[in-house]
């Protein structure tokens, strides 16, 4: 599969192929094209008046004039100065991501970039090498400055970047590739540091990982209601009807389709059970899981959105201008970021409390204390929720806002920035909790419908249960636990789950 790059009508999943699966990247005629008249102005109007990023210094230093024959030479001082980050390297796929949209942007023609720059950053892409890119750096106003000036860096054969699994010299590497490094002319510096798309590349893989936690979220949840010996009547369509939210009818019809046909939840359809109705953190699964869903949904619309702009400041326009703008502020990814963290945390709190009725011997109906092999002799899985809850704490903090934070730069002149990459860098994180909290509820939960037995699982739940007991034993004496829930993590890590469904003919929305 090759991703065709022509600028508009990049996807959310054209960016998780290229980040993740390392898919190639061909540049299309009609970007190549525009992209050349773009630089025809940039060229043109190099020879007139003083022009931002073209003629001029930067930022605050926007009133310096430079001089024609040191005006390349500033384009390579930006990138140099710009890349000041610190701290650990963010993750490959988060730098794959952002070289891949910053070419997305330069091929709409409106930075005023040559082909070539867009073509540099292809070709690192297209032969594995990956920049490295220190975690602190960015305010999410110019956008990803000190980030996207690492990657660039690269391009000049600069900096160190990671190629063939190792960590090597940025000059070595386009060698070993057969590239070469390119020189930046006017505007060109500006034009390849000035945007968002470090936070639009996270944003995009988040909505991906989020899009699957949910469904996994109802599957696991189907799972501890048969174990917890929960009614399905609260998920009923005429029911759920009542209340319109899109999201919470998805999450209701996918716990139906799991529980079709369960023999646990039909053996107590009777007048036998004297509970009248089941806690919140069954009943109103759906209501929770669908605001999540809902949720995604505006912030997938404000990721497309930014996918399909052009972000970089100042924009050649089609009729010659050259303008400034603030189309590089990120304020709407980092509202989206933070809106996502919030709701997301929600999956993993309303885990916790699932697991932990099915954990106290008082609540669980019939379960033994902490799903124990021997209870008093075996902890079960006591501390394995201790886990979940740790987690889902650190979620409530990671869930605070940082895009209502604000630190003036650049001398005043970037006096509100977005801090937009602070808030989608703290999205993971919650991301990575949620998925090992469900990892721990799909533990409890399978060893909960066995300990029903003989009663059986739906098929949709038996085949999930069947799924983990291929890398995770049932319930026994104590043995080492973080192997099982790590194993359990790497199931919702992948497409697993949704695969074991699909090979018995359950799809579910």
């Amino acid at each position: 599969m090759t991703i065709h790059l022509d600028g508009p009508g990049v996807t959310i999943a054209d960016v998780t192929a290229v980040a993740r699966q390392s898919e190639s990247v061909e540049l299309t005629a009609a970007a190549v094209e525009r992209m050349a008249a773009a630089r025809a102005v940039v060229e043109q109007l190099a020879e007139g008046a003083p022009k931002y990023g073209i003629s001029t210094g930067f930022g605050a230093l926007a009133t310096v004039s430079i001089p024609p024959d040191r005006r390349r030479a500033l384009q390579v001082a930006l990138i140099r100065s710009h890349a000041a980050g610190m701290g650990d390297p963010v993750e490959d796929e988060v730098v794959r991501a952002m070289v891949f949209l910053r070419a997305r942007t330069l091929a709409f023609g409106n930075s005023g970039a040559r082909p070539l720059v867009a073509q540099a950053m292809v070709d690192i892409l297209n032969a594995g090498i990956t920049p490295i890119v220190p975690e602190y750096g960015s305010l999410g106003a110019s956008g990803d400055l000190a980030p996207l000036a690492h990657g660039a860096l690269a391009l000049l054969g600069e900096g160190d970047v990671v190629y063939g699994g190792q960590v090597r010299p940025a000059a070595e590497a386009l060698a070993a590739a057969g590239l070469k490094p390119i020189e930046l002319a006017e505007k060109e510096g500006l034009a390849v540091t000035n945007g968002t798309d470090a936070i639009l590349g996270m944003l995009c893989l988040a909505i991906a990982d989020i899009e699957r936690l949910l469904s996994q979220a109802d599957m696991i949840t189907a799972m501890t209601v048969e174990g917890l010996l929960a009614t399905d009547t609260p998920f009923a369509a005429d029911l759920q009807a009542l209340r319109p939210q899109p999201g919470q009818a998805v999450s209701a019809a996918n716990l139906r389709a799991m529980l079709a046909g369960s023999p646990i939840v039909a053996s107590h359809d009777n007048d036998d059970d004297s509970r009248v109705q089941d806690a919140y953190s069954i009943r109103c699964t759906p209501a929770v899981h669908g605001a999540i869903r809902d949720t995604l949904e505006h912030c997938r619309f404000v990721a497309q959105n930014e996918l399909a702009s052009a972000i970089d400041n100042p924009m050649v326009l089609a009729d010659g201008r050259v303008e400034s703008c603030g189309n590089f502020h990120g304020a709407p990814l980092g509202f989206a970021a933070d809106f996502l963290a919030i709701a997301v945390s929600e999956i993993g709190a309303i885990a916790e409390r699932r697991m932990d009725r099915m954990l106290d011997k008082t609540r669980s109906h019939g379960l033994p204390p902490f799903l124990a092999h021997e209870a008093g002799v075996d902890s079960g899985l006591m501390i394995g929720h201790y886990t979940a809850a740790a987690m889902a704490s650190e979620n409530k903090r990671l869930a605070a806002p940082a895009s209502v934070d604000s630190l003036p730069t650049s001398g005043m002149q970037e006096d509100h920035v977005s801090m937009a990459w602070l808030a989608v860098r703290k999205l993971r994180k919650v991301v990575d909790n949620v998925r090992r909290i469900l990892a721990v509820e799909y533990v409890c939960a399978a060893r909960a419908i066995e300990f029903r037995a003989p009663l059986t699982p739906s098929p949709a739940t038996g085949a999930l249960l069947a799924l983990l007991r291929i890398d995770v034993d049932g319930a026994g004496p104590d043995r080492y636990l973080a192997p099982e829930l790590a194993a359990a993590e790497a199931i919702l890590d992948s497409s697993a789950m949704i695969d074991a469904l699909d090979a018995i003919g359950i799809s579910l929305e």
